[in-house]
């Protein structure tokens, strides 16, 4: 697959100089959703599905997608060069934060709680941030990451959960049987609730069409995940540089799995919800 915002046959050298020259008289067209436009180098045409502050993504009849960069003078419309913008319409109903809750926006962030969720690494909450990051906010409910689930009986023995106090954990590959359930099973209690997703990683639970392939590819045993993963779908870049491409491209809860959603929800409910004890 070619990397975004490049043809088949590579960057036209000329490209960016034409755009420079013609950007101040091409006109600027609004973004909307199942707008038909063509990339100016023709190697992609598409229906915009999506964007964000700097890319769009487009999707073509054959299901198949491509982001690339809001560039002056980057798109063909009906035959003639447009630069695509931002619509500066302000949504109409209330607004949504990317988790799909109504966002709150005359409100300052709640005092944390003593309660916390954790998370397996950054990427975890990172992604956490994107989708959720409002929600957390407003209830004051602070993320951490753990570097991995094998100090976690330690980690929650140190957080002293108890009423009011409660720990919630999201981890990786939680199945039956894995190294993670039994650690899991350690540490479950009144005050503690760990929940996982079946990926062995959590950039699986980002669906694919968002990220713009047919699959997450099956990487061999013994081999590190993250790199056959990047060697797999081709992609000339490192594991750092793949990951910040994967979460560019989650623009909300509906580019997330279910089996993800579900279960950063209830740790959020368990977290900020009355304890049995408390009246």
């Amino acid at each position: 697959m070619a990397t975004k915002g490049t043809g088949r046959y590579g960057r036209d050298v000329l490209a960016e100089d034409r755009r420079r020259r013609g950007a101040s008289v091409v006109p600027e067209v609004p973004l909307a959703r199942d707008l038909v436009v063509e990339d100016v180098e023709e190697t992609f045409c598409g229906a915009v599905v999506a964007w964000d502050k700097a890319t769009v993504t487009l999707e073509d009849r054959a299901g198949r997608r491509r982001v690339f960069d809001l560039e002056p003078a980057a798109f063909s419309l009906e035959g003639r060069t447009v630069t695509l913008v931002r619509p500066r319409e302000a949504p109409k109903g209330p607004l949504r934060s990317a988790s799909g809750s109504i966002a709150v926006t005359d409100a300052r962030a709640r005092t944390a709680r003593e309660s916390r969720i954790y998370v397996e690494g950054a990427h975890d909450a990172e992604l956490v941030e994107k989708v959720w990051g409002h929600d957390l906010r407003v209830e004051g409910v602070a993320v951490e990451f753990l570097e991995g689930v094998d100090d976690l009986p330690s980690v929650v023995a140190e957080f002293s959960p108890g009423p009011g106090r409660r720990l919630g954990v999201l981890v990786d590959h939680l199945v039956p049987g894995s190294k993670e359930s039994r650690i899991a099973e350690r540490v479950q209690g009144e005050d503690v609730l760990v929940v996982g997703h079946p990926y062995v990683d959590v950039w699986q639970a980002v669906r694919p069409e968002a990220v713009g392939i047919r699959a997450w590819p099956e990487v061999p045993r013994g081999l590190p995940w993250k790199e056959g993963v990047v060697s797999a779908l081709g992609w000339r870049m490192e594991t750092g540089e793949a990951w910040r491409r994967i979460l560019g491209s989650v623009r909300g809860y509906g580019d997330l799995e279910p089996s993800l959603l579900g279960r950063v929800e209830e740790l959020i409910d368990f977290v900020t919800g009355p304890h049995p004890l408390e009246d």
